[in-house]
């Protein structure tokens, strides 16, 4: 699939209320371990935001995508999104945030996809579900793996500010992100 042009019949993930429950809540103190295996706590107390984005998996040139993934929606334009985002990385910076990928894949996955790509912070492992599941997040099953829906979290010193869910265009999620930073 080439992501620079996502599909225009792109399947476009309805809102289950699936985050309805997450504005207002205050991160549990949970580490995970980032592309290099080191652990990042997210529940901080900094007078920087972070922009949590998560997303279900990036794809491997080495490995191939899961049966149907392509007809999943939500699953499709992983690699744009955190594109994007290291594109806008010093915009995001210049908002006092900073952005963090999550999802649930392994770290030698996100490793390879962080160099492959160029991406200059952290991407975090969840491979056994602990964030996903003390904020009870939604997810989707393949062949017995969960994977989570693309959602993105802006969190502040600790509590959940906003929510952006469902992300109906992961090319353009970036534009709203930065535009609710800037008037936020």
């Amino acid at each position: 699939m080439n992501v620079a042009n996502l599909s225009p019949d792109l399947k476009i993930p309805e809102d289950d209320g699936g985050c309805n429950h997450l504005k207002g809540f205050r991160l549990p103190s949970i580490s995970l371990p980032n592309q290099d295996g080191n652990l990042l706590k997210l529940n901080r107390d900094d007078t920087f935001r972070i922009v949590l984005y998560c997303y279900p998996m990036t794809g491997r040139p080495d490995k191939s995508l899961p049966k149907n993934w392509n007809n999943i929606p939500g699953a499709v334009g992983c690699t744009i999104e955190t594109s994007s985002f290291r594109d806008n990385y010093d915009k995001i910076i210049s908002l006092n945030a900073v952005p963090i990928g999550l999802s649930t894949q392994s770290i030698d996955d996100l490793k390879e996809m962080t160099e492959r790509l160029s991406v200059p912070y952290d991407i975090l492992s969840d491979i056994d579900e602990k964030f996903i599941n003390n904020l009870n997040l939604p997810t989707f099953t393949i062949l017995e793996k969960n994977y989570i829906k693309r959602l993105t979290m802006i969190i502040e010193r600790s509590i959940i500010k906003k929510v952006f869910y469902p992300i109906a265009s992961p090319k353009k999620h970036i534009i709203e992100v930065i535009e609710w930073l800037k008037i936020n």
